[in-house]
């Protein structure tokens, strides 16, 4: 049952989630919604037509009133549950992951949907619990009623912008979008194609962006915008085909806002110390939020927040009250067009030594004991339990966090030097039990150690 994380389900299609585990997967989100209004729409991959049939199927079984919006990006999937008002939904994908993946983003209500609504869903289908009833079917296309309305959030452009939509779901969504505001468009990987034959559908590895960086200064566009799988995470390349770090973006986006109005930005817990340090400097309040994607738009709608921005890519904003990367992408183009190339924009934004995740495989399932006792030999440093243990100084930070999803450790440091850098990792490893501590230091590149 490998395939229930804390934010959504997600595995290899047909092995790991087979057609009889999406049935009762069906039946289980059937019972917490039985009666009420579910929208339900799914991704390119070549899986999903079959999943969301039987998922369909699940629901109406279920008594629900089912409400399909076909083939679609996930921020075209959360326009609709907020236009139909709408008890819950279910978006049939597996977002970043590879072509043999798939999965179910479920939504409960207005609150993101929490470990514990995921742990119930298990639950159930271990226990095979079901409801029937007399449900229905609606189609409701709804991607030009999408486009419109997010057209109508964001200002028309003339900048020459290349969309990689990396052969997912946004291939068509988002050039048109795009078009619909202005800009000259050039597509790049805007066929849908659930093979994904010319990248990843992971734009957040620089890898990744190899194409839409040659694609850029070839035809000498303003900057490159690239999307996964789904739709609702981001990645940009500067006018000179560099990729851009995220931090950066969440800095870019938060000044673009702040500009306007004072208020909250969220920013994740694996960012550099650069995002709290801008956000502060433009005027906003920095609030940190756990990593991941329903940490990050809890405390976003905790907070009222003006935006939310994640490392990995999934950025919120206040006037739509989701994430959405498509929008995201307008907004950085609006800043460029007012402020100036994207590449010195990023330039002039401080840049730390940060190091990658440090990932170390942990076998045992008292990974919250583990950090229980490191946060207890650094207690006089004050750690931050927001996730994991992080202990922060005013020139570097340092982190251990335990995957929800996986069994491993996830390790990050920063430092306003190399010599700072050293000094903090010796730290935080100092604490660590002698198995980790030397997976660590095994596992940290060389020019860290």
């Amino acid at each position: 049952m490998k395939i229930f994380h804390a934010c959504d389900i997600r595995g290899i299609a047909g092995t790991e989630l087979t057609e009889e585990m999406a049935h009762k997967i069906g039946l289980a989100v059937g019972v917490k919604l039985t009666g009420q209004k579910v929208v339900v729409g799914g991704d390119i991959r070549l899986s999903t037509p079959l999943l969301k049939s039987i998922m369909i199927k699940a629901l109406v079984d279920s008594g629900c009133e089912v409400i399909d919006i076909g083939t679609v990006a996930t921020p075209v999937f959360y326009y609709g549950l907020k236009v139909t008002k709408a008890a819950g939904g279910v978006m049939v994908t597996a977002s970043h992951n590879p072509a043999p993946y798939n999965g179910f983003k479920l939504v409960f209500g207005d609150q993101p949907v929490s470990e514990a609504d995921i742990l119930e869903i298990k639950q159930m289908v271990e226990e095979g619990l079901q409801v029937s009833g007399d449900g229905t079917v609606t189609k409701l296309p709804i991607i030009e009623d999408y486009t419109k309305f997010t057209a109508s959030l964001a200002q028309p452009s003339k900048l020459r912008v290349v969309v990689d939509a990396g052969n997912g779901a946004t291939s068509h969504i988002a050039p048109a979008l795009f078009k619909e505001l202005g800009y000259d468009v050039i597509e790049l990987y805007c066929q849908p194609d659930g093979n994904f034959p010319n990248r990843s559908p992971n734009p957040a590895l620089a890898e990744n962006l190899k194409g839409l960086g040659e694609k850029v200064v070839k035809s000498g566009a303003n900057l490159g915008v690239a999307f996964d799988g789904d739709g609702d995470r981001v990645a940009f390349v500067d006018e000179n085909g560099r990729p851009v770090d995220n931090d950066d973006i969440i800095v870019l986006i938060a000044r673009y806002y702040l500009e306007q109005q004072p208020g909250s930005i969220i920013y994740d817990a694996k960012c550099s110390m650069v995002a709290p340090e801008q956000i502060s400097k433009a005027g906003g309040k920095a609030v940190m939020a756990r990593a991941g994607h329903t940490f990050c738009k809890a405390a976003f709608l905790k907070e009222k927040a003006l935006f939310a921005g994640e490392i990995s890519g999934h950025f919120f904003f206040r006037e739509l009250g989701y994430d959405d990367g498509m929008f995201a992408g307008l907004k950085v183009c609006e800043f460029v067009a007012t402020h100036g190339s994207l590449a010195d924009l990023v330039d002039e934004i401080p840049n730390y030594i940060l190091t990658p995740d440090i990932r170390i495989t942990y076998k045992g399932n008292d990974k919250e004991a583990v950090l229980d006792q490191v946060a207890q030999k650094l207690s006089k440093y004050q750690p931050n339990r927001i996730d994991g243990v992080r202990i922060e100084f005013e020139d570097g930070w340092g982190m251990i966090r335990a995957s929800v999803t996986e069994p491993l450790f996830t390790l990050r440091f920063e430092a306003k030097s190399m010599e700072r850098l050293h000094e903090i990792i010796s730290l935080l490893v100092s604490a660590l039990p002698q198995n980790i501590k030397t997976a660590v230091m095994d596992a940290l590149p060389t020019q860290y150690k």
